[in-house]
């Protein structure tokens, strides 16, 4: 029986972690087999307050890990296969072999960045395929890059990424764009930007970094290939949230929603990071809302006097 769990170890649980920790819950954090989250598939931070320098993904993830650590967070590797929210204390069932109740459950399982789905993507993310102009779009200076996807998002990826590059080809599987009003205007005045229609990326070219991707035009069936430095995917994001469906409420997108700081719609169960944010899903902004769901989480003990 534990006071408080977390699960994922990205900046939003390690920061829940480390908050919780200091303030004497005693937390157990469920990190999962890829601990440290998406930051440890990227390369260089920049936009982390703190490193005048930058610091690499998963050594930012290292130190938070150990930061956590220091104050008397317990680890626990393994992936939570079942949970039940029904009634408190909240049962959860890790590889499903044995079981953990706390009284008080903070979620941080984050999102996912939907790929395209191509073997060279998964080889090349880091070295020129990215998921995240805000993240990666100041090392693109100069360069000429693509962005795959015809929503809003990848239009905002788009527009954000002419601070940098030379050029910016967006490539996109129709001939009209998904994305609002305003945000083709914007990309269709850019001079910098220019669209692939009816094109998808076959595959993506490159050994140890993108030299370009190959496009395949879905009206005439013809291959080509464009040359690039960087590929960014702009298709859409998926919240971790399988495991709690039908338990707590979420959006369409399946994304949970929180209300009053991190609280959903099971008391004594909180959100926070990109698992609930559909909007910024930076490292920074994850690991605030963590600060938050853990100062929630004492103050819902604290008032239920439920601490152990």
């Amino acid at each position: 029986m534990h006071n408080l769990v977390i699960i994922g170890s990205g900046p939003a649980g390690l920061t829940a972690a480390i908050y919780a920790a200091r303030a004497n819950l005693s937390p157990l954090l469920i990190e999962g087999w890829q601990s440290g989250g998406q930051l440890t598939t990227t390369t260089e931070v920049e936009n982390y307050p703190g490193f005048s320098k930058g610091i690499m993904g998963p050594e930012l993830m290292k130190e938070m890990r150990g930061q956590a650590a220091r104050f008397g967070t317990e680890f626990l590797t393994g992936d939570v296969s079942a949970v039940d929210l029904a009634r408190r204390p909240f049962r959860l069932t890790i590889d499903g072999e044995h079981t953990v109740e706390t009284a008080a459950l903070i979620l941080a399982t984050g999102a996912s960045a939907i790929p395209l789905g191509l073997p060279n993507e998964r080889r090349l993310t880091g070295h020129g395929v990215s998921t995240c102009a805000t993240c990666d779009g100041y090392f693109f200076r100069g360069k000429e890059l693509v962005v795959v996807g015809g929503g809003d998002s990848a239009l905002e990826e788009a527009t954000f990424l002419t601070k940098f590059a030379r050029t910016v080809t967006v490539v996109h599987r129709r001939d009209k764009l998904r994305a609002s009003k305003i945000m083709q205007d914007r990309a269709m005045k850019n001079e910098k930007i220019s669209f692939a229609w009816n094109s998808v990326v076959e595959d993506i070219l490159g050994t140890d970094l993108v030299i370009g991707a190959r496009l395949k035009n879905l009206v005439t069936g013809t291959s080509s290939e464009l040359a690039c430095d960087g590929i960014f995917v702009a298709i859409g994001h998926r919240p971790n949230t399988d495991l709690f469906k039908g338990q707590l409420a979420m959006d369409e997108k399946g994304y949970i929603l929180t209300s009053q700081g991190t609280a959903t719609s099971v008391a004594g169960v909180f959100a926070a990071g990109d698992v609930q944010d559909t909007k910024y899903r930076q490292a920074i902004t994850a690991a605030g809302s963590g600060c938050m769901a853990a100062i929630d989480a004492e103050r819902f003990l604290e008032s239920t006097l439920h601490h152990l």
